[in-house]
Protein backbone atom coordinates (compact mmCIF):
# COMPACT_ATOMS: atom_id res chain seq x y z
CA UNK A 1 0.00 0.00 0.00
CA UNK A 2 2.83 2.63 1.07
CA UNK A 3 4.76 1.81 -2.31
CA UNK A 4 1.36 2.37 -4.75
CA UNK A 5 0.68 5.76 -2.51
CA UNK A 6 4.46 6.96 -3.58
CA UNK A 7 3.93 5.81 -6.66
CA UNK A 8 0.27 7.63 -7.00
CA UNK A 9 2.07 10.91 -5.65
CA UNK A 10 4.66 10.58 -8.74
CA UNK A 11 2.54 10.33 -11.11
CA UNK A 12 1.10 13.68 -10.73
CA UNK A 13 5.05 15.49 -8.85
CA UNK A 14 6.62 14.07 -11.97
CA UNK A 15 5.07 15.95 -15.02
CA UNK A 16 5.23 19.47 -13.04
CA UNK A 17 8.78 19.03 -12.46
CA UNK A 18 8.70 18.38 -16.01
CA UNK A 19 7.33 21.86 -16.55
CA UNK A 20 9.62 23.48 -14.17
CA UNK A 21 12.43 21.18 -16.42
CA UNK A 22 11.44 22.74 -19.73
CA UNK A 23 11.27 26.72 -18.36
CA UNK A 24 14.86 26.61 -17.02
CA UNK A 25 15.88 25.01 -20.54
CA UNK A 26 14.41 28.66 -22.09
CA UNK A 27 16.16 30.53 -19.59
CA UNK A 28 20.03 31.53 -21.20
CA UNK A 29 23.40 30.69 -20.12
CA UNK A 30 24.81 34.16 -19.02
CA UNK A 31 27.07 33.91 -21.36
CA UNK A 32 24.91 33.56 -24.00
CA UNK A 33 23.17 36.88 -22.28
CA UNK A 34 26.27 38.83 -22.64
CA UNK A 35 26.19 37.92 -26.56
CA UNK A 36 22.51 39.02 -26.93
CA UNK A 37 22.77 41.76 -25.08
CA UNK A 38 26.03 43.46 -26.83
CA UNK A 39 24.34 42.20 -30.13
CA UNK A 40 21.10 44.24 -29.05
CA UNK A 41 22.95 47.33 -27.86
CA UNK A 42 25.26 47.54 -31.12
CA UNK A 43 21.79 47.33 -33.39
CA UNK A 44 20.05 49.74 -31.27
CA UNK A 45 22.47 52.76 -31.98
CA UNK A 46 22.23 52.18 -35.40
CA UNK A 47 18.28 51.62 -35.89
CA UNK A 48 17.14 53.75 -32.85
CA UNK A 49 18.88 56.36 -32.28
CA UNK A 50 19.82 58.11 -35.42
CA UNK A 51 16.12 58.75 -35.95
CA UNK A 52 15.37 60.24 -32.11
CA UNK A 53 18.75 62.37 -32.91
CA UNK A 54 17.40 63.68 -35.62
CA UNK A 55 14.01 64.06 -34.42
CA UNK A 56 15.24 66.19 -31.11
CA UNK A 57 17.75 68.02 -32.94
CA UNK A 58 20.69 67.23 -30.48
CA UNK A 59 23.52 66.05 -32.81
CA UNK A 60 25.88 65.74 -29.78
CA UNK A 61 25.07 63.92 -26.64
CA UNK A 62 27.78 63.47 -23.51
CA UNK A 63 26.71 61.12 -20.89
CA UNK A 64 28.90 61.47 -17.48
CA UNK A 65 29.39 58.79 -14.82
CA UNK A 66 30.95 57.66 -12.16
CA UNK A 67 31.40 54.54 -10.94
CA UNK A 68 28.73 53.24 -8.71
CA UNK A 69 27.02 56.15 -9.36
CA UNK A 70 25.48 55.68 -12.65
CA UNK A 71 23.74 57.61 -14.79
CA UNK A 72 20.21 55.86 -15.91
CA UNK A 73 20.95 56.26 -19.33
CA UNK A 74 24.90 54.95 -19.16
CA UNK A 75 23.67 52.00 -17.44
CA UNK A 76 21.80 51.12 -20.85
CA UNK A 77 24.84 52.11 -22.81
CA UNK A 78 27.57 49.73 -21.03
CA UNK A 79 28.88 46.05 -22.62
CA UNK A 80 26.45 43.46 -20.51
CA UNK A 81 30.00 42.79 -19.03
CA UNK A 82 30.26 46.04 -17.64
CA UNK A 83 27.99 46.01 -14.80
CA UNK A 84 28.91 49.64 -13.26
CA UNK A 85 31.00 52.55 -14.86
CA UNK A 86 34.36 53.05 -14.65
CA UNK A 87 35.77 55.48 -12.62
CA UNK A 88 34.84 58.59 -14.77
CA UNK A 89 33.34 57.14 -17.61
CA UNK A 90 32.16 59.66 -20.47
CA UNK A 91 30.52 58.80 -23.20
CA UNK A 92 29.90 61.00 -27.00
CA UNK A 93 27.31 60.47 -29.57
CA UNK A 94 27.53 62.59 -32.43
CA UNK A 95 25.43 62.85 -35.37
CA UNK A 96 27.54 64.34 -38.39
CA UNK A 97 24.05 64.93 -40.60
CA UNK A 98 23.83 63.71 -44.14
CA UNK A 99 22.55 60.46 -43.33
CA UNK A 100 25.90 59.60 -42.28
CA UNK A 101 26.71 57.20 -39.56
CA UNK A 102 26.73 58.22 -35.65
CA UNK A 103 30.24 58.74 -34.33
CA UNK A 104 30.71 57.30 -30.98
CA UNK A 105 33.20 57.84 -28.41
CA UNK A 106 34.72 57.33 -24.86
CA UNK A 107 36.66 60.06 -23.07
CA UNK A 108 37.97 56.84 -21.28
CA UNK A 109 41.29 55.27 -20.85
CA UNK A 110 39.56 52.20 -22.73
CA UNK A 111 37.00 51.13 -25.28
CA UNK A 112 33.67 50.55 -23.60
CA UNK A 113 32.30 47.78 -25.48
CA UNK A 114 32.44 47.09 -29.22
CA UNK A 115 30.28 50.69 -29.58
CA UNK A 116 32.16 53.75 -28.02
CA UNK A 117 36.10 53.70 -29.18
CA UNK A 118 38.53 55.37 -27.03
CA UNK A 119 39.30 59.03 -27.45
CA UNK A 120 41.52 60.25 -24.77
CA UNK A 121 45.04 59.49 -23.76
CA UNK A 122 45.85 60.71 -20.07
CA UNK A 123 49.66 60.61 -20.99
CA UNK A 124 49.12 63.23 -23.87
CA UNK A 125 46.06 64.78 -21.52
CA UNK A 126 45.67 64.35 -18.29
CA UNK A 127 42.84 66.19 -17.48
CA UNK A 128 39.99 64.39 -18.81
CA UNK A 129 37.37 67.12 -19.29
CA UNK A 130 39.98 68.97 -21.36
CA UNK A 131 40.23 66.13 -23.65
CA UNK A 132 36.15 66.56 -24.13
CA UNK A 133 36.51 70.34 -24.76
CA UNK A 134 38.84 69.25 -27.54
CA UNK A 135 36.52 66.76 -29.33
CA UNK A 136 33.80 69.01 -28.75
CA UNK A 137 35.79 71.74 -30.70
CA UNK A 138 36.93 69.68 -33.33
CA UNK A 139 33.38 68.31 -33.95
CA UNK A 140 31.73 71.31 -33.79
CA UNK A 141 28.28 70.57 -33.02
CA UNK A 142 25.16 72.83 -32.80
CA UNK A 143 23.34 71.45 -30.03
CA UNK A 144 25.26 69.89 -27.20
CA UNK A 145 22.62 67.75 -24.87
CA UNK A 146 23.12 66.85 -21.30
CA UNK A 147 20.85 64.57 -19.25
CA UNK A 148 19.10 67.43 -17.39
CA UNK A 149 15.30 67.18 -16.47
CA UNK A 150 12.97 68.22 -13.93
CA UNK A 151 10.04 65.62 -14.07
CA UNK A 152 11.67 62.55 -16.13
CA UNK A 153 14.23 61.07 -13.74
CA UNK A 154 15.71 58.99 -15.90
CA UNK A 155 16.89 61.70 -18.30
CA UNK A 156 18.51 63.95 -14.98
CA UNK A 157 21.25 61.70 -14.41
CA UNK A 158 23.80 64.04 -14.83
CA UNK A 159 25.35 65.11 -11.20
CA UNK A 160 25.62 68.61 -9.93
CA UNK A 161 29.76 68.01 -9.83
CA UNK A 162 29.90 66.28 -13.34
CA UNK A 163 28.40 69.29 -14.42
CA UNK A 164 29.98 71.94 -12.61
CA UNK A 165 33.16 70.30 -13.89
CA UNK A 166 31.73 70.54 -17.71
CA UNK A 167 30.65 73.71 -17.64
CA UNK A 168 34.30 74.51 -16.36
CA UNK A 169 35.78 73.16 -19.60
CA UNK A 170 33.79 74.53 -21.80
CA UNK A 171 34.55 77.91 -23.72
CA UNK A 172 31.42 80.71 -23.70
CA UNK A 173 30.09 79.49 -27.36
CA UNK A 174 30.41 76.05 -26.31
CA UNK A 175 27.99 76.84 -23.45
CA UNK A 176 25.84 78.78 -25.32
CA UNK A 177 25.22 75.18 -27.18
CA UNK A 178 24.47 73.20 -24.32
CA UNK A 179 20.91 71.92 -23.77
CA UNK A 180 18.82 69.38 -21.70
CA UNK A 181 18.51 66.26 -23.81
CA UNK A 182 15.44 65.50 -21.88
CA UNK A 183 13.63 64.36 -24.91
CA UNK A 184 16.47 62.76 -26.18
CA UNK A 185 16.86 60.42 -23.35
CA UNK A 186 13.08 59.31 -23.18
CA UNK A 187 13.30 58.20 -26.90
CA UNK A 188 16.21 56.50 -26.20
CA UNK A 189 14.63 54.71 -23.07
CA UNK A 190 11.31 54.15 -24.58
CA UNK A 191 12.23 53.15 -27.99
CA UNK A 192 11.96 49.60 -28.48
CA UNK A 193 14.19 48.03 -31.49
CA UNK A 194 13.38 45.68 -33.65
CA UNK A 195 15.75 43.03 -32.58
CA UNK A 196 14.75 43.60 -28.92
CA UNK A 197 11.10 42.98 -29.78
CA UNK A 198 12.55 38.92 -31.25
CA UNK A 199 13.10 38.65 -27.45
CA UNK A 200 10.41 40.74 -25.88
CA UNK A 201 7.60 38.02 -26.13
CA UNK A 202 9.61 34.75 -24.78
CA UNK A 203 10.55 37.37 -21.27
CA UNK A 204 7.38 37.69 -21.13
CA UNK A 205 6.30 34.44 -21.49
CA UNK A 206 9.13 33.30 -18.88
CA UNK A 207 7.26 35.77 -16.30
CA UNK A 208 3.51 34.26 -17.30
CA UNK A 209 4.86 30.53 -17.05
CA UNK A 210 6.52 31.35 -13.37
CA UNK A 211 3.03 33.16 -12.12
CA UNK A 212 1.23 29.61 -13.27
CA UNK A 213 3.56 27.51 -11.40
CA UNK A 214 3.39 29.92 -7.93
CA UNK A 215 -0.56 29.88 -8.49
CA UNK A 216 -0.47 26.14 -8.39
CA UNK A 217 -0.95 23.48 -5.61
CA UNK A 218 2.85 22.55 -6.18
CA UNK A 219 3.11 25.74 -3.84
CA UNK A 220 -0.51 26.25 -2.39
CA UNK A 221 -2.06 24.43 0.04
CA UNK A 222 -5.51 26.16 1.25
CA UNK A 223 -5.90 26.73 5.07
CA UNK A 224 -1.88 26.42 5.14
CA UNK A 225 0.01 28.69 2.91
CA UNK A 226 0.33 32.25 3.76
CA UNK A 227 0.26 35.04 0.53
CA UNK A 228 4.00 35.78 1.98
CA UNK A 229 5.03 32.23 1.67
CA UNK A 230 3.79 32.77 -1.90
CA UNK A 231 5.66 36.19 -2.21
CA UNK A 232 8.74 34.15 -1.53
CA UNK A 233 8.61 31.18 -3.05
CA UNK A 234 8.42 33.56 -6.13
CA UNK A 235 11.66 35.40 -5.20
CA UNK A 236 12.99 31.73 -4.68
CA UNK A 237 12.03 30.75 -7.55
CA UNK A 238 13.35 33.61 -9.65
CA UNK A 239 16.57 33.24 -8.39
CA UNK A 240 16.78 29.31 -8.94
CA UNK A 241 16.15 30.25 -12.79
CA UNK A 242 19.22 32.67 -12.96
CA UNK A 243 16.59 35.72 -12.88
CA UNK A 244 16.48 38.74 -10.84
CA UNK A 245 13.54 40.61 -10.15
CA UNK A 246 13.47 44.70 -10.18
CA UNK A 247 10.51 44.72 -7.61
CA UNK A 248 9.65 42.61 -4.60
CA UNK A 249 6.11 40.64 -5.93
CA UNK A 250 2.92 40.65 -3.68
CA UNK A 251 0.56 38.65 -3.45
CA UNK A 252 -3.23 39.40 -1.93
CA UNK A 253 -6.40 38.41 -1.64
CA UNK A 254 -10.38 39.13 -1.79
CA UNK A 255 -12.99 36.67 -0.48
CA UNK A 256 -16.51 36.78 1.17
CA UNK A 257 -16.18 38.65 4.52
CA UNK A 258 -16.89 41.99 5.26
CA UNK A 259 -12.86 43.69 4.57
CA UNK A 260 -13.64 46.31 1.81
CA UNK A 261 -10.95 46.58 -0.92
CA UNK A 262 -8.53 49.60 -0.18
CA UNK A 263 -5.65 49.78 -2.95
CA UNK A 264 -3.04 50.74 -0.80
CA UNK A 265 -3.52 47.50 1.34
CA UNK A 266 -3.43 45.49 -1.11
CA UNK A 267 -0.11 46.40 -2.63
CA UNK A 268 2.12 47.95 0.49
CA UNK A 269 0.16 47.03 3.52
CA UNK A 270 -0.91 43.54 2.54
CA UNK A 271 -0.83 41.15 5.70
CA UNK A 272 1.43 38.81 5.45
CA UNK A 273 -0.24 36.43 7.71
CA UNK A 274 -3.14 36.04 5.49
CA UNK A 275 -3.75 32.07 5.21
CA UNK A 276 -5.02 31.21 2.20
CA UNK A 277 -8.49 29.61 1.69
CA UNK A 278 -10.71 27.48 -0.36
CA UNK A 279 -13.23 30.13 -2.34
CA UNK A 280 -10.48 32.75 -2.00
CA UNK A 281 -9.92 35.21 -5.46
CA UNK A 282 -5.64 36.11 -5.11
CA UNK A 283 -3.79 38.80 -6.97
CA UNK A 284 -0.12 38.85 -7.59
CA UNK A 285 2.27 41.53 -9.12
CA UNK A 286 5.54 40.61 -10.79
CA UNK A 287 8.07 41.41 -12.24
CA UNK A 288 11.49 39.37 -13.74
CA UNK A 289 14.04 41.35 -15.41
CA UNK A 290 16.11 39.32 -18.39
CA UNK A 291 18.66 40.37 -21.21
CA UNK A 292 18.50 43.84 -19.87
CA UNK A 293 14.44 44.38 -20.27
CA UNK A 294 11.63 44.02 -17.52
CA UNK A 295 8.10 42.82 -17.38
CA UNK A 296 5.30 43.55 -15.07
CA UNK A 297 2.36 41.53 -14.40
CA UNK A 298 -1.30 41.40 -12.68
CA UNK A 299 -2.87 38.35 -12.61
CA UNK A 300 -5.28 36.28 -10.59
CA UNK A 301 -6.41 32.80 -9.48
CA UNK A 302 -9.45 30.87 -7.69
CA UNK A 303 -8.69 28.77 -5.07
CA UNK A 304 -11.42 26.18 -6.15
CA UNK A 305 -13.96 24.62 -3.33
CA UNK A 306 -14.42 20.86 -2.41
CA UNK A 307 -16.75 20.10 -5.95
CA UNK A 308 -15.94 22.83 -7.64
CA UNK A 309 -14.64 22.77 -11.22
CA UNK A 310 -14.48 26.38 -12.26
CA UNK A 311 -14.70 29.66 -10.19
CA UNK A 312 -18.29 31.28 -9.62
CA UNK A 313 -19.59 33.19 -12.60
CA UNK A 314 -19.62 36.07 -10.78
CA UNK A 315 -15.81 36.42 -10.54
CA UNK A 316 -15.68 34.93 -13.82
CA UNK A 317 -17.91 37.83 -15.09
CA UNK A 318 -15.47 40.22 -13.28
CA UNK A 319 -12.46 39.25 -15.03
CA UNK A 320 -14.05 39.64 -18.69
CA UNK A 321 -15.05 43.27 -17.16
CA UNK A 322 -11.45 43.92 -16.81
CA UNK A 323 -10.37 42.81 -20.52
CA UNK A 324 -13.29 44.91 -21.47
CA UNK A 325 -11.99 47.57 -19.88
CA UNK A 326 -7.97 46.74 -21.46
CA UNK A 327 -9.49 46.66 -24.76
CA UNK A 328 -10.97 50.74 -23.77
CA UNK A 329 -7.65 51.86 -22.88
CA UNK A 330 -5.33 50.07 -25.96
CA UNK A 331 -7.90 51.25 -28.49
CA UNK A 332 -7.02 54.40 -27.46
CA UNK A 333 -3.06 54.67 -28.31
CA UNK A 334 -3.12 56.70 -31.19
CA UNK A 335 0.62 58.59 -32.38
CA UNK A 336 1.03 61.60 -30.99
CA UNK A 337 -1.78 61.83 -28.30
CA UNK A 338 -0.97 62.12 -24.63
CA UNK A 339 -0.77 60.59 -21.95
CA UNK A 340 -3.67 62.61 -20.24
CA UNK A 341 -5.60 62.33 -23.25
CA UNK A 342 -5.52 58.85 -23.40
CA UNK A 343 -6.16 58.17 -20.47
CA UNK A 344 -9.66 60.89 -19.75
CA UNK A 345 -10.91 59.29 -23.07
CA UNK A 346 -10.57 55.73 -21.83
CA UNK A 347 -11.99 56.69 -18.32
CA UNK A 348 -15.28 58.44 -20.00
CA UNK A 349 -15.51 55.34 -22.78
CA UNK A 350 -15.34 52.69 -19.29
CA UNK A 351 -17.78 55.00 -17.06
CA UNK A 352 -20.23 55.42 -20.60
CA UNK A 353 -20.80 51.57 -20.44
CA UNK A 354 -21.19 50.84 -16.68
CA UNK A 355 -17.33 50.28 -15.86
CA UNK A 356 -15.68 51.64 -12.39
CA UNK A 357 -12.19 51.93 -13.82
CA UNK A 358 -9.16 52.59 -12.45
CA UNK A 359 -6.13 53.37 -14.76
CA UNK A 360 -2.62 53.71 -14.24
CA UNK A 361 -0.74 52.55 -16.89
CA UNK A 362 3.15 53.08 -17.53
CA UNK A 363 5.89 52.43 -20.18
CA UNK A 364 8.16 50.17 -19.62
CA UNK A 365 11.73 48.55 -21.39
CA UNK A 366 15.23 49.32 -19.59
CA UNK A 367 13.13 50.33 -16.58
CA UNK A 368 9.97 48.48 -14.86
CA UNK A 369 8.38 51.78 -14.60
CA UNK A 370 10.27 52.87 -17.95
CA UNK A 371 10.51 56.70 -19.59
CA UNK A 372 7.63 58.08 -21.89
CA UNK A 373 4.17 59.17 -21.23
CA UNK A 374 2.47 58.50 -17.69
CA UNK A 375 -1.07 57.22 -18.75
CA UNK A 376 -2.48 57.90 -15.10
CA UNK A 377 -1.43 57.31 -11.70
CA UNK A 378 -3.43 55.26 -9.28
CA UNK A 379 -3.94 58.63 -7.06
CA UNK A 380 -4.08 61.14 -10.07
CA UNK A 381 -7.38 60.01 -12.24
CA UNK A 382 -7.48 63.80 -13.37
CA UNK A 383 -4.02 63.64 -15.70
CA UNK A 384 -0.56 63.70 -14.25
CA UNK A 385 1.08 67.38 -15.13
CA UNK A 386 3.80 66.80 -17.09
CA UNK A 387 4.63 63.23 -17.24
CA UNK A 388 0.96 63.07 -18.75
CA UNK A 389 1.28 65.07 -21.00
CA UNK A 390 4.34 63.58 -23.41
CA UNK A 391 3.02 62.20 -26.41
CA UNK A 392 2.75 58.29 -27.68
CA UNK A 393 5.35 57.25 -30.07
CA UNK A 394 5.49 54.72 -32.26
CA UNK A 395 7.84 51.20 -31.03
CA UNK A 396 7.52 51.60 -27.75
CA UNK A 397 6.20 49.53 -24.76
CA UNK A 398 3.94 49.54 -22.02
CA UNK A 399 2.32 47.60 -18.45
CA UNK A 400 -1.62 48.09 -19.24
CA UNK A 401 -2.20 48.36 -15.72
CA UNK A 402 -5.85 49.09 -14.30
CA UNK A 403 -8.43 48.13 -12.03
CA UNK A 404 -12.20 47.42 -12.49
CA UNK A 405 -14.60 47.53 -9.62
CA UNK A 406 -17.28 44.68 -9.50
CA UNK A 407 -20.10 44.36 -7.20
CA UNK A 408 -20.21 40.65 -6.52
CA UNK A 409 -23.95 39.61 -5.51
CA UNK A 410 -22.85 36.32 -3.28
CA UNK A 411 -20.24 38.21 -1.25
CA UNK A 412 -22.42 41.25 -0.44
CA UNK A 413 -19.16 43.87 -1.80
CA UNK A 414 -17.26 44.94 -4.49
CA UNK A 415 -14.06 43.52 -5.29
CA UNK A 416 -11.48 45.41 -7.70
CA UNK A 417 -10.28 43.00 -10.44
CA UNK A 418 -6.42 44.16 -10.65
CA UNK A 419 -4.81 43.49 -14.26
CA UNK A 420 -1.13 44.47 -15.53
CA UNK A 421 -0.17 42.67 -18.91
CA UNK A 422 2.97 44.22 -21.25
CA UNK A 423 2.26 44.91 -24.47
CA UNK A 424 3.78 46.86 -27.37
CA UNK A 425 2.93 50.01 -29.84
CA UNK A 426 4.25 49.89 -33.14
CA UNK A 427 2.31 52.94 -34.24
CA UNK A 428 -0.79 51.82 -35.63
CA UNK A 429 -2.01 49.21 -32.62
CA UNK A 430 -1.34 48.02 -29.32
CA UNK A 431 -0.87 44.61 -29.19
CA UNK A 432 0.24 41.87 -25.85
CA UNK A 433 3.43 40.89 -26.00
CA UNK A 434 2.46 37.30 -24.88
CA UNK A 435 -1.19 37.74 -24.66
CA UNK A 436 -2.99 38.44 -21.47
CA UNK A 437 -5.16 36.89 -18.64
CA UNK A 438 -8.85 35.97 -19.93
CA UNK A 439 -9.52 33.14 -18.22
CA UNK A 440 -9.13 32.91 -14.18
CA UNK A 441 -6.41 30.56 -13.16
CA UNK A 442 -7.80 27.74 -11.15
CA UNK A 443 -6.24 26.49 -8.34
CA UNK A 444 -7.61 22.56 -7.00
Amino acid sequence: MKRFLVLLSLIFIIPNLAVADDLKKKVLTLRDRSEIRNRLLKDRFESVLPDIMERTGIDMWIIVAREYNEDPVIKTMLPATWLNARRRTILVVYNPGSGNKLETYAIARYDVGEVFKRMWDPEQQPDQYKALAKLIYDKNPNKIGINQSEFFAQADGLTATEYNLLKSSLNRRQLKKVVSAEKLAIGWLETRSAMEMEYYPEICNIAHEIIKEGFSSNVITAGKTTTDDVVWWYRDRIRELGLITWFHPTVDLQRSDNIKFDFLSAFSKSKVSNVIQKGDLLHVDFGITYLGLNTDTQQHAYVLKDGEMNAPAELNNALRIGNKLQDILTNEFTTGRTGNEILLSALTKAKSVGIKPQIYTHPIGFYGHGSGPTIGMWDKQEGVPVNGDYPLFKNTAYSIELNAKVYIESWGKEIAIMLEEDAFFDGEKCDYMNSRQTKMILIR
